[in-house]
């Protein structure tokens, strides 16, 4: 397994998003996304959403819209004690060149200091975390 810091660059390459800070969580199951204007719909019996990744205050926000397959809806808990209904979409990530399809949580996170966060499904049988590290494997 592949030893990584508690904070790394990854990249969306199906949401067009390249070397987005992104904080390791061991303590969380689920990666979560921070995201804007989440809509649902339904074609042919199919759900899909609708989304905006980032927001206007982030460096690399490009005001793009996405619309991609629910994979379900789950709820979930903040390490602050709050849960919501989150929609889970799949896509794929990569995490110093591993390239790994995994499902992301989409919520508001503009109060958060990263706009994403990795979590333990993604990190398990792929990951070392050494929390003493950051960005183990990009040019700074």
């Amino acid at each position: 397994m592949q030893t990584i810091g508690r904070l790394e660059k990854i990249d969306f390459p199906e949401l067009k998003i390249h070397q987005l800070i992104a904080k390791i969580d061991t303590g969380a199951y689920t990666s979560s996304l921070h995201c804007h204007s989440i809509e649902k719909s339904k074609v042919n019996n199919i759900s899909y959403v609708t989304f905006k990744i980032l927001d206007k205050s982030h460096p690399i926000y490009k005001n793009l819209s996405f619309t991609l397959p629910i994979l379900k809806e789950k709820k979930i808990t903040s390490s602050s004690g709050y849960s919501e209904m989150r929609v889970i979409i799949k896509t794929p990530i990569i995490i110093c060149q591993n390239i790994i399809v995994t499902e992301l949580s989409l919520t508001n996170r503009s109060k958060m200091k990263y706009p994403i966060l990795i979590g333990r499904k993604v990190l398990s049988n792929n990951f070392l975390v050494d929390v003493s590290q950051k960005f183990t494997n990009s040019i700074q």
